[in-house]
């Protein structure tokens, strides 16, 4: 199986090809458009800005064969924000939009940005497959400060002085908000959970 990791130039590509390693299986970190096209599982992580990771994604003419893909893809954290349609990050950027829906400033009130530490997430369908022997309420690291609202395509979610989808799945494509890489072994799980399906 060719399990790849897209090359977004961020800081948690490592520790995601690290986890991965972990369970057994052989990842590459790549922005090559054949090696991403012909992938089984692609991940997508990402740590940053919504207008660095589009400019990566643009310079390296990769917007249209992610949006082409058709095997299992997995967004995280950031990775999961540009699968969005439009973020309101540093004044708006426009998105992947896979998933019409735009990704939003979390309403936190008095509570400090971003949302850091851990956080419960909450299923909808406790029997989906990504979910497999983790139980709904587990425990899963954040930080982040913008976060889909809950939609159509929300399968979990997270409370931080309001909900906000924590995963979501359109077709193919999936996104947790968390990192799983830095979520123990409810993390491990879920990660094996994709490579598995």
């Amino acid at each position: 199986m060719k399990i790849v990791i897209l090359d977004t130039n961020c800081a948690n590509l490592l520790s995601v090809k690290c986890a991965i390693e972990k369970l057994g299986y052989h990842p590459i970190i790549t922005n090559d458009a054949s090696t991403i096209s012909n992938a089984n599982k692609l991940l997508i992580p990402g740590v940053g800005s919504a207008i660095g990771i589009m400019k990566q994604l643009s310079q390296k003419k990769l917007i249209q064969v992610i949006q082409d893909i058709t095997c299992p893809v997995l967004g995280i954290c950031l990775g999961m924000q540009v699968l969005s349609s439009f973020s309101e990050e540093s004044n708006g950027i426009n998105m992947l939009n896979i998933i019409d829906t735009p990704v939003k400033l979390l309403d936190t009130k008095h509570f400090p940005l971003p949302h850091t530490g851990w956080n419960q997430v909450i299923f909808d369908n406790c029997n989906h497959p990504l979910f497999k022997n983790i139980l709904s309420g587990s425990w899963f690291y954040f930080i982040h400060s913008y976060a889909f609202p809950i939609h159509h395509y929300t399968i979990a979610k997270s409370f931080y002085q309001e909900y906000f989808s924590s995963v979501i799945q359109k077709n193919n494509f999936f996104g947790v908000q968390f990192h799983p890489e830095k979520s123990g072994s409810n993390g491990k799980k879920l990660l094996l959970n994709f490579l598995e399906m």
